[in-house]
């Protein structure tokens, strides 16, 4: 029989495990009660698109087409236009099948990538080295090294003839004694640098004569273009991972510490910047990695707290945040869908590809990629193109239905850029292009007596459906191994 002292501790120590429990069990319930879900303010201003938008963009599309001699086409910054929308959905002859074009080898990683002005190219890799290159043909043109670290688009600037370059390392392997820099568009010849001393990884953006990135210590630059002369800063509360978008005079970015800013482009002065409590059970912020997309008037930005999120333009009203269950790092790509309306595609870590109600945060459909997704879609004549990393492909998917329509057996970060002629499909070292249409048959031999191909024509129509079925099987399986 336990001595009284030994019954007093037994008790002592029931009633410690059950305060423990008590406590454990508070903590959960208040974790489960305050945990961060999903939001939805569908009211909160919406700009619905205009019926005749699309009609509009296609006739310019046309109108480029038209004049085949004179290539005007621009796709001058990551993102493709200053809302950062990477809709180019009016490219209507753009849509698959394709068959490949040339292939240009960067030797090493393209993170980000190219962009085009009037039919050359130009691509930044990861080694620090800009190069630039025809469209027409893959041809290089230059090629200059300026860091040995970057990870971000370039922005060119036609009016100076000029592409900004951000670089996150000059001398080493490790972000930190960055620079940003002007190259000569024609040539490649450095014309101006400027001191980054944390380094930046943020895709320019440019408007009138003025370039705008930020960088890892948490300043938003505003420099100008001709000499790099520094008009205005604002600080932020993290590093300034992403590009920012620009819509009426306003910049829009994320940083690190999980906050949203919308600041005046002329001045620098904040209009508002908002926090989120997205992550580590709704106790603080995730980090916003994704350059934002702003269109309807709203900003769609994904964070690391496995949710992508709808903020007002005007105020920076929560209008959705709408849940993953893994990182996005993604930037969205944002268009009005034939057949859905307004509608936000990005990637996440998870595996899948997201199509969101642009107004509600609602999921229209998602697809399964196989792998994380951290590089942004973009949208290319109604069709959304991605890459998944580690399993080295490029998909398209029908905007509408999210059925996969494209595919290329290379890819790791971003996907594809296009023109009014071809796509450009960003591998992970190399850009390849595609060509609208099936690859043409080949003609017969000139020396072949005419005869002969008449006869060839004159078999059974059992044996001519076997023929065309096997000349077709072999031609996809060519096509495969070739991507």
């Amino acid at each position: 029989m336990p001595s009284p002292a030994s019954r007093r501790r037994l008790r002592r120590g029931l009633i410690g495990v059950g305060a423990v429990l008590l406590v454990a069990g508070g903590l959960v319930a208040f974790v489960l009660l305050h945990a961060p879900g999903n939001v939805s303010h569908p009211n909160v201003q919406f700009t619905p698109p205009p019926a005749t938008s699309t009609t509009t963009s296609s006739s310019t599309t046309a109108a480029h087409r038209s004049r085949p001699r004179l290539d005007t086409f621009v796709w001058p910054w990551y993102g493709f236009d200053a809302g950062r929308t990477r809709d180019f959905s009016p490219a209507g002859r753009l849509k698959p099948p394709f068959h490949r074009g040339w292939s240009f080898d960067a030797g090493a990683l393209l993170e980000f990538p190219p962009v085009i002005w009037h039919g050359t190219m130009f691509m930044l890799g990861d080694d620090g080295v800009v190069s630039a290159i025809r469209t027409a043909n893959g041809r290089p043109l230059w090629r200059r090294k300026v860091g040995t670290l970057a990870a971000a688009s370039p922005a060119v600037d036609g009016a100076d003839r000029l592409i900004v370059l951000p670089v996150l390392s000059v001398h080493g392997s490790l972000p930190g004694g960055g620079q940003f820099v002007a190259v000569s568009m024609r040539t490649g010849r450095i014309l101006w640098s400027h001191p980054i001393a944390p380094g930046t990884e943020s895709s320019p953006i440019i408007a009138g004569h003025t370039t705008y990135f930020g960088d890892q210590g948490g300043t938003l630059h505003a420099l100008r273009l001709r000499d790099g002369h520094e008009f205005w800063t604002y600080h932020a509360s993290g590093a300034i991972k992403g590009g920012p978008a620009l819509a009426s005079g306003v910049l829009y970015f994320g940083d690190y510490a999980g906050r949203v800013y919308a600041v005046r482009a002329a001045t620098g002065h904040e209009v508002w910047a908002v926090g989120t409590n997205g992550a580590r059970y709704g106790f603080g912020s995730g980090q916003f990695y994704a350059t934002p997309a702003v269109a309807f008037g709203r900003v769609y930005i994904g964070n690391t707290d496995g949710r992508v999120y709808s903020f007002a333009a005007r105020n920076g009203t929560l209008a959705w945040a709408t849940g993953t269950g893994a990182y996005v790092y993604a930037s969205a790509a944002v268009t009005d869908a034939p057949g859905l309306g307004p509608t936000v595609y990005v990637g996440s870590y998870d595996g899948y590809l997201y199509a969101f109600n642009a107004r509600t945060g609602s999921v229209r459909w998602r697809h399964n990629a196989g792998g994380k997704i951290s590089g942004a879609a973009s949208i290319i004549a109604n069709v959304v193109y991605y890459s998944a990393l580690r399993i080295r492909a490029t998909d398209g998917l029908d905007a509408t239905t999210g059925r996969t329509v494209f595919h290329f057996g290379d890819g790791d970060f971003s996907a594809a850029i296009a023109d009014d002629h071809a796509l450009y499909v960003d591998g992970y070292s190399s850009v390849v292009q595609f060509l609208p249409g099936s690859l043409p048959r080949a003609h017969p031999h000139p020396s072949r007596p005419r005869h002969r191909l008449t006869q060839r024509r004159r078999v059974t129509p059992h044996r001519a459906a076997r023929h065309r079925s096997v000349r077709r099987g072999s031609h996809r399986r060519v096509t495969q191994r070739r991507a």
